[in-house]
Formats: C-alpha cells, sequence, structure tokens
C-alpha cells in the first residue's frame, strides 16, 4: 500500500523528497489500514461471549455512538452516529459491544444505506431479537469537500427489522426517544 501513496502523491505533481513528504506514504498506509480495520475483524471476537440471559422484553436503545467510515465512491470520509436499538427476547448484549459492532461496519469501505442495514441484520441475528432498530445520521466529505460543496447536509438512514418494521407504536417510541434529550 506504501507504494501506492507514493504513487499517488507523485502523480498529483508533488515531490516525495520534500521533509514533509518523506515518509507521508508509509503514514498514509498505516492510516488507510486502520481506517479499513473493520476487514480484519470477526463478529465472533467482538461479541466475545457477551451475550446475557435477561427478562427484559423492553426496548433497549444506545443511542449517539459516533461513526467513522469511508465512503466507497470516493474514499473520503463520513461522519457521524448512530442510534441502536432491539427489543430483547431472553438474552441482552453487552453494551460496549454494540458500539464495536457500529465500529466494525463502519471502518469498511461503505456506502451509508449498507452500513445501516449490516448493523441491525447483525444485532438481530446475534440477540435473536424480536425487533431491531437503527438509525444513522452522517456527513459525507464527499458531498462537503467536492462536488456540490453543501456544508450543512445530513444524511440519515434507517433500518427497522422485526416489531420495529411491523409495529408503529414501536417504530414511534424509537424515534421519540433518539430525538429526546
Amino acid at each position: 500500500m506504501k507504494e501506492h501513496f507514493a504513487a499517488i502523491i507523485k502523480a498529483v505533481g508533488e515531490d516525495l523528497n520534500r521533509p514533509g513528504l518523506q515518509k507521508t506514504p508509509e503514514r498514509a498506509a498505516k492510516a488507510f489500514e486502520y481506517l479499513t480495520r473493520g476487514y480484519h475483524q470477526d463478529l465472533d471476537e467482538v461479541i466475545n461471549d457477551a451475550l446475557f440471559p435477561s427478562d427484559s422484553s423492553e426496548m433497549i436503545i444506545v443511542k449517539d455512538i459516533e461513526l467513522y467510515s469511508m465512503c466507497e465512491h470516493h474514499l473520503l470520509p463520513f461522519i457521524g452516529r448512530a442510534h441502536v436499538a432491539y427489543i430483547p427476547t431472553g438474552q441482552v448484549l453487552g453494551l460496549s459491544k454494540i458500539a464495536r459492532i457500529v465500529d466494525m461496519y463502519a471502518r469498511r469501505l461503505q456506502i451509508q444505506e449498507q452500513l445501516t442495514t449490516q448493523i441491525a441484520e447483525t444485532i438481530q441475528s446475534v440477540v435473536k431479537a424480536a425487533g431491531v432498530g437503527v438509525v444513522i445520521e452522517a456527513k459525507h466529505m464527499c458531498m462537503m469537500m467536492r462536488g456540490v460543496e453543501k456544508q450543512n447536509s445530513v444524511m440519515t438512514t434507517s433500518s427497522m427489522l422485526g416489531t420495529f418494521r411491523d409495529s408503529q407504536a414501536t417504530r414511534y417510541e424509537f424515534l421519540s426517544l433518539i430525538r429526546s434529550q
């Protein structure tokens, strides 16, 4: 990857011998590996057996999970927050694992729509929940730094599974709770 970053830097007309750029290809390669580390994560290791028996059947919500991802179309970041809810059916997932699942999928080349669906389907699969709701709000650098250059635009996506799709009341409760402060 280092050699490819060196070629890109040369292609834009820069001198790799310039003091500020001498180690940039190596630094950029390490940064890109970090930004896409989700490809090297395994769901079972992320969950790490953090499923616990529970009699709870009420909605569990984790809101404002910050996320950083890379647009697969332009390789530019999109930055935002995820709100995740589920209704357990006999077991709950360790709290930090929800954020770790968000991060695992966000740290891949992505589109926000797919990221939202991946998180919802994974939590549904892991917890066997009665329903899962995921909303992501993000700002996309590909829209802010280039092209249309709109600085205040926010993209919102949602994925509703099970009772969150079937029950308007459940969906409404989730959406109203993530909007409350």
